[in-house]
């Protein structure tokens, strides 16, 4: 039986099982098989000041020194090593694909610090290089001599002018989308600056225009208001000689049918006004429905209006009514015919701006 512990004993450590063991600092040293036995059942004393170390079972390799009891290993050293450059982790804008600009009509592209700008070139007999920057995103127009290279660094030069453009062009159709119509019955759309809500009404039958007009009600109406008034607060409404389940698309038409009659009655009006001022007489006026363009005029004296001018406030309408008839004046832009309507609308600069900032909402 001992034969077979060695040979087993063996097997753990190859080299021999005789080897002495150090012991663990501070602990007692193993006492060697030479060494004198305690008798059986007794364990000797250990020295005064030292914590008894616990022995090791023979034939037992001690891969490190045993802890003394009640005495904690010191804990061992940690070296912290430095990752490497590449492991890092990228920025996250890095990681994101670059902001884009793409013309319906591009074709050709130019980095502009982190956007890919897509324009639209357009060669021409031009002696400079000019470009726009409007819903469709950046037109380029450049003289046929001029290298492409060159009409890029152009671009380059002045990106921040461009970037900023397109930006608030994004943020407009943004605006614009948002406030797409849905037809339907209690619909708000804007009407001369102010909320305009369809209602309809099938029994409607006091106006023969196909629609009826009602004044808004102030949130502090008059108590003594018929019983059947429209409640304290309440916007403009347009009754519409529809039944509840009309569709989409028939709503659409009568609402717009009345608006482009009252477009025009209303621009009639102001062009009577303004034309006397001017010194001017108009001809003829058409109605259009242009998406940027709210009107132009011919030296014959027609005029052409957008009739989605009734989303805005009086004033706005004003400003394009003798912007048009200023042209009958002067056919140009020149600071002369911005001082002929500066004697109507003082402030036409304000409600320009206005203009272009503020986005008549899609109705299709």
């Amino acid at each position: 039986m001992e034969r077979l512990v060695q040979l087993a004993l063996d097997l753990f450590d190859p080299q021999g099982v005789q080897r002495s063991v150090a012991p663990a600092p501070g602990a007692a040293p193993v006492p060697s098989p030479n060494q004198a036995k305690a008798p059986r059942g007794r364990t000797p004393p250990a020295p005064p000041g030292r914590q008894r170390a616990v022995p090791v079972p023979q034939g037992l390799k001690q891969k490190r020194p045993l802890a003394p009891i009640n005495k904690a290993l010191a804990a061992p050293e940690v070296i912290a090593m430095q990752p490497l450059r590449s492991a890092l982790p990228a920025p996250i804008a890095s990681l994101l694909p670059p902001t884009e600009f793409r013309h319906p009509q591009a074709n050709r592209e130019v980095l502009l610090g982190d956007a890919l700008v897509a324009y639209s070139l357009h060669r021409s007999r031009r002696s400079t290089i000019g470009f726009t920057v409007g819903a469709d995103g950046l037109a380029v127009r450049a003289p046929t001599w001029v290298a492409l290279s060159a009409v890029d660094g152009v671009l380059r030069e002045r990106s921040a002018w461009v970037m900023t453009k397109l930006v608030q062009a994004r943020e407009r159709q943004q605006r614009l989308e948002g406030g797409r119509i849905c037809w339907a019955n209690g619909v708000v759309l804007p009407y001369m600056g102010h909320p305009l809500q369809v209602v309809l009404d099938p029994t409607q039958s006091r106006s023969g225009r196909g629609g009826a007009l009602v004044a808004a009600v102030p949130a502090l109406a008059n108590a003594d208001q018929p019983a059947d008034a429209p409640a304290a607060g309440t916007p403009a409404q347009l009754f519409i000689g529809l039944p509840a389940d009309a569709s989409a698309a028939q709503i659409r038409d009568a609402v717009l049918a009345w608006l482009m009659r009252d477009a025009r009655r209303y621009f009639i009006e102001r062009l009577d006004h303004f034309a006397p001022l001017l010194g001017v007489q108009w001809t003829s006026l058409r109605l259009s429905s242009a998406e940027t363009r709210w009107g132009s005029a011919k030296a014959d004296g027609s005029i052409r209006l957008n009739w989605r001018l009734v989303h805005y406030r009086p004033a706005v309408i004003d400003y394009v009514v003798a912007h048009e008839l200023a042209h009958l004046q002067v056919m140009d832009h020149s600071p002369r015919f911005w001082n002929t309507v500066a004697t109507v609308v003082p402030d036409y600069a304000e409600l320009r701006n206005h203009l272009r900032e503020e986005p008549a909402p899609l109705l299709d």
